[in-house]
């Protein structure tokens, strides 16, 4: 019963008011070594997939940045932290309110799916500390709020369906837990962090990525992230983490400063100027903000989403594109719209995503960007040329063909060795994008 969970909770308050000892932390035994060839077959699918969609979803939704008539100038995920509302006075206000009738977990899946994305990161637990799952270590989640069911069953029993890898995003910062802070941090972490984290992966089946966040309290140590990334990993062996369960990523950047815990870095609402080492991805709002705000309508256009995804691809990394369903839990009609225009193009072009590695040449051309797979350079055209031609890029290695992704027997041809003659119009007003096939794999 949930009320276990006040009595056990009060009876730890009382015990530490007697004594600053903490129990313990319950430390994994090491993690087998991984070598080179396993680390790559468990990072395959999410290289590949080059694009995902990341949800933004919890009490706020309900308040869409709004708190007793003022809105929020901040994200509106952050209404708590930045109106400075007490946990007590936030739950009564926004718990009652939570009651998002129209959430339909499969037309969520299907609009990431149509989008040409290959998976979804949703909100498991934001920094208001509410669950969307029903847990057995908190009474502040979806089940006592009037909506009832459990958010991440539904979305996990509708992307294991369509095929779409899902995955969970879990803050390590609880606003609302009192343990969560300073000296009680220790009876946090080991009765409410980590049971959450292994319900999240023992009760949903395959989980593709952990994506944590709230990493830069004090409270949390690199010591603590590894021995949680090892503990992790032993429940589901193939689990990919992100950087943020350790203290290494250099801020908004999200490029490792170090080696610390994690398998990938995490830009945030920006995209590195050069390709950085390892595998990384940017996470990235339509608008400005993650949480849904009634009052935010700067939306990025299309075009520029299409540029950002396929700058992402051309140096190695993965998008990951915010939606934030409102109270009612539907995602807004402006993502909607954007989401439907880069499924259609990429309905044509995905094959110049997914699956690509980033660009062999270190200079982005004046033209656009390329991506590769294999033999095959990606040209993407953001600025067709007056002209009608074309510069390739140095290489060794032989053109054998040149031809419109979108219209494959639309054959080019190369005057000169390093000039490709290309249609008088631009196919696409967006990114047309040219496949050139090589005799092996280009390098500079």
């Amino acid at each position: 019963m949930k009320n276990t969970f006040r009595a056990s909770l009060a009876l730890s308050l009382s015990l530490l008011g007697c004594s600053h000892s903490h129990p313990a932390s319950t430390t994994p035994a090491p993690l087998a070594a991984e070598t080179p060839a396993q680390h790559d077959a468990r990072m395959a699918w999410w290289r590949d997939a080059r694009f995902g969609m990341f949800i933004h979803f919890g009490l706020y939704s309900s308040a869409g940045g709004n708190w007793k008539g003022q809105t929020t100038p901040s994200a509106g995920e952050w209404l708590q932290d930045h109106f400075k509302i007490p946990a007590d006075e936030y739950e009564r206000a926004l718990l009652p309110a939570f009651n998002p009738t129209q959430f339909d977990a499969k037309k969520i899946v299907q609009v990431a799916k149509d989008a040409g994305m290959k998976y979804i990161v949703i909100t498991s637990k934001h920094h208001e500390g509410f669950c969307l799952f029903d847990s057995r270590y908190t009474d502040f989640d979806v089940r006592v709020a009037p909506f009832h069911r459990d958010i991440m069953k539904e979305m996990a029993a509708a992307a294991h369906a369509a095929g779409i890898q899902i995955c969970w995003y879990h803050s390590i910062m609880d606003w609302h837990q009192p343990l969560a802070k300073g000296e009680t941090f220790p009876l946090y972490r080991d009765g409410i962090l980590r049971p959450e984290l292994r319900e999240l992966l023992t009760n949903y089946g395959h989980i593709g990525v952990l994506w944590f966040d709230g990493e830069w309290i004090k409270e949390w140590t690199e010591d603590q992230g590894k021995a949680l990334y090892a503990e992790l990993r032993k429940i589901q062996p193939d689990l990919i983490i992100n950087n943020r369960i350790s203290k290494a990523r250099a801020g908004m950047q999200g490029i490792n400063k170090y080696q610390g815990a994690g398998d990938y870095s995490t830009p945030e609402q920006q995209v590195p100027k050069t390709a950085p080492a390892g595998d990384w991805e940017t996470c990235m709002t339509m608008n400005d903000t993650w949480g849904y705000k009634f009052s935010d309508h700067n939306w990025k256009s299309t075009p520029t989403l299409i540029h950002t995804l396929v700058d992402v691809a051309s140096k190695g990394g993965n998008l990951l594109l915010n939606v934030g369903p409102t109270g009612q839990g539907l995602i807004p009609d402006a993502s909607l719209d954007r989401l439907a225009a880069i499924g259609a193009w990429m309905k044509i072009n995905g094959d110049s995503i997914h699956g690509t590695t980033r660009s062999p040449f270190p200079d982005q051309p004046s033209y656009g960007r390329i991506t590769a797979h294999d033999k095959t350079l990606y040209l993407h055209l953001f600025n067709y040329p007056a002209d009608g031609k074309i510069t390739l890029p140095p290489t060794s290695a032989h053109l054998l063909t040149a031809h419109l992704l979108a219209s494959p027997s639309i054959v080019l041809t190369f005057p000169t060795p390093t000039t490709l003659q290309l249609p008088g119009t631009a196919p696409d007003p967006i990114d047309t994008v040219l496949a050139l096939t090589y005799d092996t794999t280009p390098t500079p």
